[in-house]
């Protein structure tokens, strides 16, 4: 399919972009987060009382680590009464993953673009395979692992970092000894590790960090998340177009923005993803899609790019969509200078999706909706056209 002029310079603009890691900043330096607003996954919440329990129990931990109420039971009555607000991470340029929340003291990871230099997008530091913020639970275990994370971790990063790392070459790496870029990370991460120790003055020497990043595979995908997302800010503005610039769920709704109308969600509701459980819990458990990693998928990466991922392929095949492959044509835009050696196309269209008449199969964890057991397994994510159709729709109007 040609693309629409305005789809093809929004992409051109997405393209030429180097996003490179080369700071922490806290939300409160770097956005003038006020300390009582809480960022989320995907769209908004209409009201306090639509807000997923994963996300709660996650802003209830959040808000007690800020200081901002004495107690998890605390936090929820100030949050249900508006004293502790919510608001969508996407929209205040950072991406967090399923139900990690983002406050104004919480590091988070700077990624900008080398060739135009001002444009930055952040992340939270990933929780890695402990006690995770990202799971939705309400627990004193997930509160000990974000100080640790928050201060004995963030040390071994800040000191590692040096001038920079470069996210698209590690992500290279990562696509060619077979990740996808969403699930399943662990070559890109390896690579992340090696230049992290590289680059610290006398190596890394806290055993403590070093298990944790030797049993955390997904280290690299909080920073990939900042990577695509900025790549995706930087088309923002381009009238009449379609280019998704936009997509995450939060359990409840999921949306998409694009960029001819930036700043404006297009949603339905969030179906759970399909897919196998780990735990011995019935279907009914399931959340609704959630997470601003679907950013992956609208980028083109992740389930779109399954055939790079034999291991990820094996545990999400099944669950694919019959017409996954056309999806990957169908949708995306162009070629990335970098990623030419892979033959994959990357970006995607609202006006894609609607000639195809579907969105991307987005590759997500499956949350429980009670907020009580956490990760149930993973699963694919078929996103309705819906959204693309009524952004192409707002957009002729």
């Amino acid at each position: 399919m040609t693309l629409h002029p305005s789809d093809q310079l929004a992409f051109d603009r997405a393209m030429v972009t180097q996003p490179v890691w080369n700071r922490l900043n806290t939300a409160a330096d770097a956005l003038d987060l006020p300390e009582n607003v809480l960022l989320h996954a995907g769209p908004a919440f209409s009201r306090s009382t639509d807000i997923t329990a994963p996300i709660l129990n996650s802003a209830c931990v959040a808000a007690v680590w800020e200081g901002l109420s004495r107690d998890f039971d605390q936090a929820e009555a100030m949050i249900m009464a508006g004293e502790i607000a919510l608001r969508p991470a996407q929209d205040h340029d950072v991406v967090t993953p399923l139900a990690a929340v983002v406050s104004a003291s919480m590091p988070l990871h700077s990624v900008y673009d080398t060739w135009r230099g001002q444009t930055r997008v952040f992340s939270p530091i990933n929780g890695g395979a402990r006690p995770s913020l990202r799971l939705g639970l309400r627990s004193d275990a997930v509160l000990e692992h974000i100080r640790w994370l928050n201060t004995r971790f963030l040390d071994v990063l800040q000191n590692g970092l040096a001038e920079g790392i470069a996210l698209v070459p590690l992500a290279v790496t990562g696509l060619v000894g077979g990740d996808d870029c969403h699930g399943r990370t662990p070559v890109a991460t390896e690579a992340l590790v090696d230049e992290l120790k590289d680059r610290t003055p006398g190596g890394i020497n806290d055993e403590n960090v070093l298990e944790f990043m030797a049993s955390s595979p997904s280290l690299f995908l909080n920073l990939w998340m900042a990577a695509t997302k900025l790549m995706m800010k930087l088309a923002e503005g381009v009238e009449g177009s379609s280019f998704v610039t936009a997509a995450g769920g939060n359990g409840r709704k999921v949306g998409i923005q694009i960029s001819g109308l930036p700043g404006r969600w297009f949603t339905v509701p969030a179906a759970p993803p399909k897919g196998r459980f780990d735990t011995d819990l019935p279907e009914d458990r399931a959340l609704g899609a959630i997470g601003d990693s679907a950013v992956v998928e609208a980028f083109g990466l992740g389930a779109m790019a399954i055939e790079l991922s034999p291991e990820q392929k094996k545990v999400l095949g099944a669950y694919l969509p019959d017409n996954s492959s056309a999806r990957v044509t169908g949708l995306s835009a162009g070629s990335h200078p970098y990623f030419r050696s892979l033959d994959i196309r990357l970006g995607s269209t609202a006006r894609g999706a609607v000639a195809q008449g579907s969105g991307p199969a987005v590759g997500l964890g499956i949350l429980d909706r009670l907020g009580q057991a956490g990760r149930l397994g993973g699963g694919i994510y078929d996103m309705p056209v819906d959204p693309f159709s009524a952004a192409v729709k707002a957009l002729k109007a």
